[in-house]
């Protein structure tokens, strides 16, 4: 099954606890400034221990450090990525909440739909049913997220889900 791990600070513990089949998502929003170096460390981590990296919300900045890929975040709705060039195995993945925002990520050239909330009794809260009906919107792949647990990760078979993202269920 693939996961994918938002992180938003530099942890080798919880790194070390990841399988190769996980992703990690580094986002922080909460620093204005953008630590390069502390980019290029979780990079250099996670190729030693095999594992994808993202950056979240700068694609610009990915492509020069060469990561694996970048993840644009619902609120982002901008284009101006579709001018960059990249390599072929560069992935750019986001997120969602409903129709009009996965129009945006579909235009916006994503490979991946992260759709959320699941579990997660949020503001943009799916539920089972609703994560079903919103998923056939679209022909992009699409990855649960929000609020995926141990607890409730048997419930993603009822979606026929394969890929999922989170941060609880990490911790």
């Amino acid at each position: 099954m693939k996961k994918y791990y938002f992180i938003n600070k530099f942890d080798t513990n919880s790194i070390d606890k990841q399988d190769k089949q996980t992703s990690i998502i580094f986002r922080n929003y909460l620093s204005k400034n953008i630590d390069k170096d502390l980019i290029l460390k979780i990079k250099g981590y996670c190729k030693k221990k095999k594992i994808k990296f993202f950056l979240s919300n700068n694609i610009k900045l990915a492509i020069k450090l060469n990561l694996d890929g970048a993840y644009i975040p619902a609120f982002n709705k901008s284009f101006d990525h579709l001018a960059y060039s990249y390599k072929k195995n560069f992935r750019i993945i986001g997120s969602a909440h409903n129709l009009k925002e996965i129009r945006i990520k579909e235009y916006q050239n994503v490979d991946k739909i992260f759709l959320s909330s699941l579990f997660k009794k949020n503001r943009n809260f799916l539920g089972i049913n609703k994560f079903k009906l919103t998923k056939k919107l679209t022909n992009k792949n699409v990855v649960a997220l929000g609020g995926i647990s141990k607890k409730n990760l048997k419930k993603l078979s009822l979606l026929n889900q394969i890929e999922f993202a989170g941060i609880s269920y990490f911790e």
